[in-house]
C-alpha cells in the first residue's frame, strides 16, 4: 500500500519544509515527489517523526488506579497502549520497576505485565517495549532479568538505587549524596524511627505492608549492600553481551556516572546535578530529562531544570516520565520560551531517544526509515494536539475534530 502526505509542514532532519512524504510497506520511500497511491491531506498541519519514549511509568495508573486497587493486567495494557497512540508515541519503553518490595512494583507484578505485553502484541497499536527498571538491591529480580533480556523486542536496563537514596544520613541532601557505593556515603541512624517513617511513608503505602513489616524488610535488604556492586556488574555484563542499552538513574556525582559508564551504561537518566551531566558529556554519553520537568518549569524535587539543560545543549532526549502528554507539551513550552529551534526541540522526543536506545531505523523523516509519523495540529500561539499517529505506515490513531 502506497500513501502520500500532502500539504503538511514537514520536520526533516535539521530543517522544516513544505513537501510531500510517501510511505510504502512500512517505510518512507520518497520525500518531495509526486502524489502516489492514497493521498493523506495534511494542510495546515505538521508532519513529524513519531515520539519515542525511553522512560514512562504512567501505566501504573491503569494497573492500580486507586491505592491498593488493582485492575486486570490485560485491561491495563490495552488502555495504556491506546493512550500512547493518542499522544503520538509510536515506540515506548515501559519503565517496569523490579523491586524487593511487594505490591505495585514487585518482581511478580512486573513479570506479569511484561508477559501480558508479549501476549497482546498482535493487538497493540504501538510498539511496546520494556525498560527493566531494576532496583539494584533486588536480588529477587535476577531470574526475571535473565528472562526479560530475551524478550522479542530488545528491552533497556536502568540501574536504580532508591534504597540508598532513602538510607542516606539525615544531614545529606538528596541531590548532594555521594556515589552510593563510595566509602564517603554516610547512612542514616537505623534506630531513628521518625526519620525512617518520613522517608518511607510512600513506599510503605505502595508495598501494602504495615509499617513494622516494611521496616524489617528494608533492613534485611540493606544488609545485602556489600554484594550489590558485584551483582550489578554481573547483570551489566549479560546486558552488554545481548546489546541491551543501559541507563543509570538519578545520578548525583561525576563518580557515579564514571562508574556506570565503565560497566556499559552509556545514558544518564534524570541526572540531579551538573557533575554527572558534565561527566556524561566528557564520556560522550546520552543525557535524558523528564518532560514534566520541562512543562512545569523545573524539577518538583529541586534537581536540575530540564529547560535550562535544553537551552545549554545538555539534554539529548525528553521522556514522558509519569505523564504521557508531557512530551508534546514540553516541546510546546520550550518552543514558547525559545529554548531552542523547533527542529532541535522535536529531536528531543524523536531522533535523540532513538540514538539512546540504538534504534537506527526510526526517529527521523528520511528515505529508508520506518514510517513512524505523527500529524500535529499546532495553530500559532495555541496548544498542539496529535491528529494522527502512524506506526510502520499503519494508522494507529486518527482524530477528526468537530470543526473539520
Amino acid at each position: 500500500m502506497i500513501q502520500t502526505f500532502v500539504g503538511a509542514e514537514v520536520y526533516l532532519p535539521g530543517e522544516i519544509a513544505d513537501t510531500t512524504v510517501t510511505m510504502q510497506d512500512g517505510r518512507i520511500v520518497e520525500i518531495g515527489g509526486p502524489v502516489r497511491g492514497t493521498q493523506i491531506g495534511a494542510r495546515d498541519m505538521i508532519l513529524a517523526p513519531a515520539l519515542i519514549d525511553v522512560h514512562g511509568d504512567a501505566f501504573e495508573r491503569q494497573v492500580m488506579p486507586r491505592p491498593g486497587v488493582f485492575f486486570p493486567m490485560e485491561t491495563a495494557v490495552l488502555e495504556t497502549d491506546r493512550q500512547l497512540a493518542a499522544n503520538g508515541i509510536a515506540t515506548t519503553y515501559h519503565s517496569i520497576t523490579l523491586s524487593y518490595e511487594p505490591g505495585l512494583r514487585s518482581v511478580e507484578r512486573g513479570r506479569t505485565m511484561m508477559q501480558a505485553i508479549m501476549n497482546l502484541a498482535p493487538r497493540l497499536m504501538v510498539e511496546n517495549r520494556f525498560q527493566l527498571r531494576w532496583e539494584t538491591f533486588a536480588f529477587e529480580a535476577l531470574d526475571t532479568l535473565d528472562w526479560a533480556m530475551d524478550a522479542p523486542l530488545t528491552p533497556s536496563l536502568a540501574f536504580n538505587d532508591h534504597l540508598s537514596m532513602a538510607m542516606r544520613s539525615a544531614d545529606t541532601v538528596m541531590q548532594e549524596r555521594p556515589f552510593e557505593h563510595s566509602p564517603e556515603f554516610k547512612i542514616m541512624d537505623l534506630s531513628d524511627a521518625a526519620l525512617f517513617e518520613k522517608r518511607y511513608r510512600k513506599h510503605t503505602e505502595r508495598s501494602g505492608l504495615d509499617y513494622d513489616d516494611h521496616k524489617a524488610l528494608v533492613h534485611k535488604v540493606w544488609n545485602r549492600r556489600a554484594e550489590v556492586v558485584e551483582t550489578l556488574q554481573s547483570v551489566a555484563a549479560k546486558a552488554r553481551a545481548k546489546g541491551i542499552p543501559m541507563l543509570s538513574h538519578d545520578d548525583t556525582q561525576a563518580e557515579t556516572r564514571r562508574f556506570y559508564n565503565s560497566i556499559g551504561a552509556s545514558t544518564s537518566e534524570f541526572p540531579m546535578t551538573m557533575g554527572p551531566v558534565e561527566q556524561a558529556r566528557t564520556n560522550g554519553d546520552m543525557i535524558v530529562f523528564g518532560s514534566p520537568n520541562a512543562v512545569r518549569g523545573g524539577s518538583h524535587i529541586g534537581s536540575l531544570g530540564a529547560g535550562d539543560m535544553v537551552e545549554a545543549g545538555l539534554c539529548d532526549a525528553l521522556a514522558s516520565d509519569y505523564y504521557y502528554p508531557a512530551m508534546l507539551a514540553a516541546v510546546d513550552r520550550l518552543d514558547r520560551e525559545k529554548r531552542a529551534d523547533r527542529s532541535t526541540l522535536w529531536s528531543l522526543v524523536s531522533s535523540g531517544p532513538a540514538r539512546a536506545m540504538g534504534l537506527d531505523d526510526r526517529g527521523e523523516i528520511a528515505v529508508g526509515k520506518r514510517a513512524d509519523l505523527v500529524l500535529v495540529d499546532w495553530p500559532k500561539g495555541q496548544t498542539p494536539a496529535i491528529q494522527g499517529t502512524w506506526v510502520a505506515g499503519r494508522a494507529a490513531y486518527r482524530a477528526i475534530p468537530l470543526a473539520a
